[in-house]
């Protein structure tokens, strides 16, 4: 996900329940679009669509766009009058906006592989070599001297475009961090290099975001399903997504988690980024509640940003005050499950895409890496951003290095161990100030914040504990008591940290993360001053389809990072 001056690239009127239609199936979205409007949404049927619903479809005006059997739905453009036959269509479950997604990223030597432990990880011989990760973004620019000759499959999503090639660079920047491997690096020529978590993987490039970072939600869906399709032909063991967009129903429901939770099912780790809405007090919540999808989703490894604070050491890093925070809309779910270095990251870029030529202050001066710059003075291949976009791919590249390490193991076993061996040592409570605005940003250091903790990859790769059979690792719904003073992890009886002392509550988030003082409710903190109002916002019974319309704000591209 991209950050900046929090800007809405998409922003969706939420209506109360319409007398157009019962809203059985059709979500509250699309109950006043005017007659003679088009629409994109996703059709999910009660069985696999057949030739005999496209045909209908057909009689009704759509025009297909996506197939996506992987969720029982087909993505079509229609007409508005088409909706009312849609709703009275027996075989027909749901009708849903195709929303649109939105890449998630901000815009120093960054100290990503230090303050993460990956570099005592490569030292030791760990690489990523035989693992395959999916990225599923704006593209990739395989011929980046870095990653060249690593891409090894490219798909375009985007009905704009005719090629998977990265022309936004956000996609390029990403992959760099799961897997850049600087072929040219020597210590004469170079004061730094920015190697990749796993410099040795190999890189499955499917793209879903344009030009200008957007895609929909039916490319994201197809993209999954194709590298669900193609995990054992490339051995694909993870998936980035990099992106998000507001919540908008339960996960339950929501054909993007379920497409999410479908590949975490067929055997293939999904990282996603938490959003970057940390800042966003407009409900009175002070970000929290703000986690985007499909980061909602309990399956999946959520992650928030951090600050490595220009030094490779990790005592002194802070949690950057843009990253979203949780519990999330509707599910209560608690989120985000780690955080990662990810504020003024540097990584590949090629060919100047829009992010480059649109924002020429995150330009890397080659002077900051050459010992004896000669030419051009900033770089053509390396390129500075900030977010949870850029947090993300660290996990991935974690989860990369774990299946080398060991073959056999799960989704799940893979998160049980990046989160419980995190770092869960934090401050109290830090503050922020936004270098453009001079704004000043407070974090409290909890549950909704840090999740399980700060990844330490070197730590994930030594720890040999059993992990018991025929659990899950979902991520717990958090609920409060009745006088609003406390919160419970509500857990079912096959997750892991459920019911195992080994990997209970507290050894897997700490009890000075779930416990302590500054836990949610505790003294207003999160709420603040508004605390039923707050309250209201991410645990009322209205808080989408309320009586009154309300604004979802997608994740944005995050230009400056933070001092």
């Amino acid at each position: 996900m991209i950050f900046g001056s929090i800007t809405k690239s998409t922003t969706f009127l939420l209506f109360a329940a319409s007398t157009i239609f019962a809203q059985e199936k059709i979500s509250p979205e699309l109950a006043n679009v005017q007659p003679g409007t088009s629409l994109d949404v996703i059709i999910q049927y009660k069985s696999a669509p057949t030739g005999f619903h496209r045909q209908q479809m057909g009689r009704r005006g759509g025009k297909l766009r996506h197939e996506l059997g992987l969720v029982r739905a087909l993505a079509y453009t229609v007409p508005q009058e088409a909706l009312a036959s849609l709703e009275s269509d027996p075989e027909v479950a749901s009708v849903t906006p195709d929303h649109i997604v939105s890449a998630t990223a901000v815009s120093g030597v960054s100290h990503v592989y230090e303050t993460a432990d990956v570099l005592t990880a490569t030292q030791a011989g760990y690489t990523g070599s035989g693992v395959t990760v999916a990225v599923i973004d704006s593209g990739i620019q395989w011929d980046h001297p870095d990653l060249a000759g690593r891409v090894v499959y490219s798909q375009n999503f985007v009905p704009t475009a005719t090629t998977a090639y990265d022309q936004y660079g956000h996609g390029t920047h990403v992959a760099g961090i799961i897997g850049g491997l600087p072929v040219n690096y020597n210590t004469t020529t170079y004061k730094f290099a920015f190697p990749g978590v796993g410099p040795l993987v190999r890189l499955v490039n499917l793209r879903v975001l344009d030009q200008n970072g957007q895609g929909s939600d039916s490319a994201v869906i197809a993209a999954i399903q194709q590298a669900i399709a193609l995990r054992n032909t490339y051995g694909i063991r993870v998936i980035n997504l990099s992106l998000g967009r507001t919540i908008q129903q339960s996960y339950k429901t929501d054909p993007l988690c379920q497409a999410v939770e479908a590949a975490w099912k067929a055997g293939i780790v999904v990282v996603v980024a938490a959003g970057n809405g940390g800042r966003d007090d407009s409900a009175g919540t002070n970000g929290y509640g703000t986690i985007t999808a499909p980061g909602n989703d309990p399956y999946v490894i959520t992650v928030g940003a951090m600050k490595d604070m220009g030094t490779p050491s990790r005592n002194d890093d802070q949690m950057a005050s843009y990253s979203s925070k949780g519990p999330t809309l509707l599910d209560h779910v608690a989120k985000p499950d780690l955080v990662a270095p990810g504020n003024r990251v540097i990584s590949t870029i090629y060919n100047a895409p829009t992010l480059v030529t649109t924002y020429p202050a995150n330009a890397v001066p080659v002077s900051l890496y050459l010992n004896n710059p000669a030419g051009a003075s900033i770089s053509t291949v390396y390129f500075q951003l900030s977010g949870t976009s850029m947090a993300t791919p660290v996990v991935a590249g974690a989860a990369a290095l774990l299946f080398e390490k060991n073959p056999g193991l799960t989704p799940d076993q893979v998160k049980a161990i990046l989160m419980k061996t995190a770092t869960k040592s934090f401050p109290a409570v830090t503050t922020a100030t936004d270098p453009t605005t001079g704004q000043t940003y407070t974090t409290y250091y909890d549950l909704f914040t840090v999740g399980a903790g700060y990844v330490d990859v070197w730590a994930a790769l030594n720890d040999n504990d059993a992990y018991p059979s025929g659990y899950t690792s979902m991520s717990p719904v958090v609920q409060p008591n009745s006088s609003k003073t406390g919160i419970s992890l509500v857990t079912a009886s096959n997750v892991v940290w459920g019911s195992n002392v080994v990997w209970g509550s507290n050894v897997v988030w700490g009890s000075n993360v779930v416990w302590g003082s500054n836990v949610v409710w505790g003294s207003n903190v999160v709420w603040g001053s508004s605390s039923v109002a707050g309250f209201n916002v991410v645990w009322g019974s209205n808080v989408v389809w309320g009586s009154t319309t309300a604004q979802g704000e997608s994740s944005s591209v995050a230009i400056n990072g933070e001092n």
